[in-house]
């Protein structure tokens, strides 16, 4: 019997390339977005669809008995759905934080709530939490996003070993920029916050160079980090985390230069900006 997949998050980007790159596996794929008319298409070439708005308790819920009446079993999980909230710790509101976490954080828990009875009865199942360079790595600008991502790090730790004597594996995918509208959307979220008048050097870094996704030089593809998602996903032994391209790989090494040094070269930058 084919093995089955929920991914969030699918209506662009890295969620509808690894619904596609489960699908060539000939896994049964249940693609979700918020909006079921975002991913018509992937209805079209045999994943099965559904809305789910991630922070909808009783639409979490009704997705996961959906899947169990119609297939008996979630193999995994990929928690993929998630925006990013930019800008300065002090210009972004409280609600505006809360709601990056429940996008975020606690998308990811609804989801990991409700298929862990299921993978526990059956001893079996992988829960996969798309996390970010920016989960392990701080820049000046991304506070309230980095904060998001190393609490998704932080659960996911903890829920490794929890799961463990159950034969359930929980793994991190760690992207850095992927060229997606990620960025521009992030951007976007400016709009909604206060400012101060105190940062404006800052937002110029962000507004007027492209580094966040898109077609900077340092993003990889949404279908690169599918299929790192997808290994995390087959592979019978999957490592704790998996970095994804060389940008990601070479600022998870950067994070062991001493405070003092780190903060000195974010301050140079903002002194070319």
């Amino acid at each position: 019997m084919a093995k089955t997949v929920l991914i969030t998050g699918c209506s662009s980007g890295i969620g509808r390339a690894a619904a596609r790159a489960f699908h060539t596996e000939e896994w049964t794929v249940y693609a979700t977005a918020r909006d079921a008319a975002d991913i018509e298409d992937l209805d079209n070439i045999g994943c099965e669809t559904a809305a789910l708005d991630v922070t909808d308790p009783t639409q979490v819920e009704g997705v996961v008995d959906r899947i169990l009446d119609e297939t008996g079993r979630i193999d995994c999980l990929v928690n993929n759905a998630g925006y990013g909230q930019f800008g300065p710790v002090e210009d972004v509101p409280s609600d505006v934080v809360h709601q990056q976490f429940d996008v975020n954080l606690h998308g990811p828990h609804r989801l990991i709530r409700a298929v862990l009875p299921h993978m526990r009865e059956r001893e079996a199942g992988r829960i996969i939490n798309v996390s970010s360079v920016a989960g392990r790595v701080v820049t000046p600008g991304m506070g309230v996003y980095c904060a998001s991502k190393f609490a998704l790090e932080a659960l996911t730790d903890a829920l490794r070993n929890e799961v463990e004597p159950f034969d359930i594996e929980a793994v991190l995918v760690e992207p850095g920029p992927v060229e997606t509208e990620f960025g521009e959307r992030a951007t976007d979220q400016f709009g909604v916050l206060d400012r101060s008048g105190a940062y404006e050097s800052l937002y110029r870094l962000y507004e007027d160079g492209d580094l966040l996704g898109g077609q900077s030089p340092i993003a990889v593809s949404p279908h690169e980090v599918a299929d790192v998602i997808l290994e995390a996903g087959v592979t019978p032994d999957p490592d704790p985390r998996y970095p994804v391209g060389t940008f990601a790989e070479l600022s998870l090494k950067a994070r062991y230069l001493p405070d003092r040094v780190q903060d000195a070269v974010y301050g140079l930058l903002g002194r070319l900006v």
